[in-house]
């Protein structure tokens, strides 16, 4: 499919208006699933470390399932998979209303929501792209604040729904508001030249001859032989009696020889079509061995090694707040009546404006995103040694503004990926690290969970969260010292395909 030139506006700003409430839409009820997760602690009486795995599963598997979700996009187009999403986050919501225990809801909505916001973010994403070239990061910055805002609102509105309609009428009336993602995805319409030549043109010209060797020789020496047959018999009635035998021969040898020529052809079209597989198995299989030595090249770099070690401490230490903080607040016996707003809406707004800012910064030229990078992993590792001390509503609402606008970070994630391996490796790269992020995502909140479980308080838990994230900051600060660039300048020469880091200049 041939696509034009990115238009960069028309149709485009429609593309991310509905891209926007599509994230608002589907990410809104997992990233303030900190409230569900209060009703369900009542209502199941199940560990926390074990609830905690319904909306640590939401977040996380739409990241472990990446790959998946772009080749179903790739394969199918943005519009048929984001209304088929539409379906399967509505319908996991909807389902779990009725869900008889927590196992239950691990499928209904860690799974099959969870699966659907990762269809819906990669289609989002993809179709944004199509239409922007100069102005994409602008339009993936607008598109990203939409899960934000809904992580803002859907805090609110699931603790006014479970006081007015109880966790199942929340649930249903959440679940039938996602319905609303349906008509976003119809408007998503692909951006595909509208000369192109039809696809069923298109697939019949480019199928091999090699595919019709056995439809070829079952249709055409059947119809040859009985051909011959009949002109045998016709001509037998029309002669005489003598030429009998002559005729007779003359046909079979010729019937021979057309038997012999066809064998030989299908034989040749056989060795031929054998030859096509094996080279076509041939190709696929070095196309996986460069997938692999393009990844073991990947983790010679000592910059993305330390990243993706970052990224997988920060999500497990990071991301528990933005699931938990109710939780935390309930805990530490905090008065309902001083309660202005959830926190997880604190968490959610400051999270928009974090990543707008930390986006806008990542654009000046004197600024290092990288260790502006390492900056937020360090500076989250401390509000999360802070939490154990906050006792008041308002402390907790000032860590939980901290930590969302820290967690903004996720907008110049993308930059500081580039910067380390370059544009030409930036879809494996991200990849690979998307996937440990979801791993993070998916084990964080049940870690601190067992860790509440265990000691009956969330202080050692916090700790905990706050080493990894130190720990991951401090190892990519130190993987990304100018020294190493020092050191890699004087060697006499780098092997092929290996990368090094090159911090940008101050001026």
């Amino acid at each position: 499919m041939v696509f034009r030139k990115p238009p960069d506006g028309g149709w485009g700003w429609v593309i991310v208006v509905v891209s926007f409430f599509t994230q608002f839409l589907c990410y809104g009820s997992p990233l303030a699933v900190g409230v569900l997760y209060l009703e369900w602690l009542d209502a199941f009486g199940e560990g926390k470390g074990k609830t905690a795995w319904v909306g640590s599963l939401a977040n996380g598997i739409g990241l472990l399932a990446s790959p998946v979700c772009s080749i179903c996009v790739s394969s199918f187009g943005a519009r048929p998979v984001a209304i088929f999403s539409g379906f399967m986050v509505a319908g996991g919501l909807m389902m779990s209303s009725f869900a008889p225990n927590i196992y239950f809801l691990y499928v209904s909505y860690g799974i099959v929501v969870g699966l659907g916001c990762g269809l819906l973010y990669t289609a989002t994403v993809t179709i944004t792209c199509h239409y922007f070239d100069k102005r994409r990061g602008l339009a993936l910055g607008l598109i990203s604040t939409g899960s934000s805002v809904g992580l803002f609102i859907y805090a609110a509105l699931q603790r006014e729904l479970i006081d007015l309609y109880g966790l199942d009428g929340c649930l249903l009336i959440v679940g039938a508001l996602s319905l609303n993602i349906l008509a976003c995805g119809s408007l998503m319409r692909p951006l595909e030249s509208s000369d192109s030549p039809p696809p069923e043109k298109m697939r019949v010209d480019k199928v091999p001859d090699q595919y019709f060797v056995y439809h070829e020789k079952e249709k055409t020496v059947e119809e040859n032989i009985s051909i011959l047959e009949k002109g045998y018999i016709d001509e037998k009635c029309a002669n005489s009696m003598p030429d009998y035998k002559q005729d007779s021969i003359l046909n079979k040898n010729v019937l021979s020889s057309i038997n012999v020529n066809e064998k030989d052809t299908y034989k040749k079209k056989v060795v031929e079509q054998t030859n096509f597989c094996k080279q076509l198995a041939k190709r696929k299989w070095q196309l996986y061995l460069n997938y692999w030595e393009e990844t073991v090249v990947l983790f010679k770099n000592k910059v993305f090694s330390a990243l993706f070690v970052a990224i997988l401490l920060f999500d497990i230490g990071g991301f528990p707040p933005s699931l938990l903080m109710e939780d935390v607040a309930r805990s530490a016996n905090v008065n309902e009546d001083d309660y202005r707003m959830p926190l997880i809406s604190i968490i959610g707004i400051m999270t928009a404006v974090g990543k707008l800012t930390l986006g806008i910064l990542a654009d000046f030229k004197w600024v290092n995103t990288l260790y502006l990078y390492v900056t937020t992993l360090l500076m989250t590792g401390v509000a999360l040694f802070a939490i154990p001390f906050a006792k008041s509503y308002l402390t907790l609402a000032m860590l939980s503004g901290i930590l969302g606008f820290l967690t903004g970070n996720w907008s110049i994630f993308p930059y500081v990926t580039t910067k380390t391996v370059g544009i030409e490796k930036l879809t494996h790269a991200y990849g690979i690290l998307m996937f440990f992020a979801g791993l993070g995502n998916s084990l964080g909140p049940p870690i601190v969970g067992w860790f509440y479980d265990w000691t009956q308080e969330y202080d050692t838990a916090f700790y905990f969260s706050g080493f990894c994230v130190l720990l991951g900051g401090f190892l990519l600060l130190l993987a990304a010292l100018p020294c190493w660039n020092a050191c890699a300048n004087q060697s006499p020469k780098l092997p092929p395909n290996t990368y090094s880091y090159k911090v940008a200049s101050s001026a």
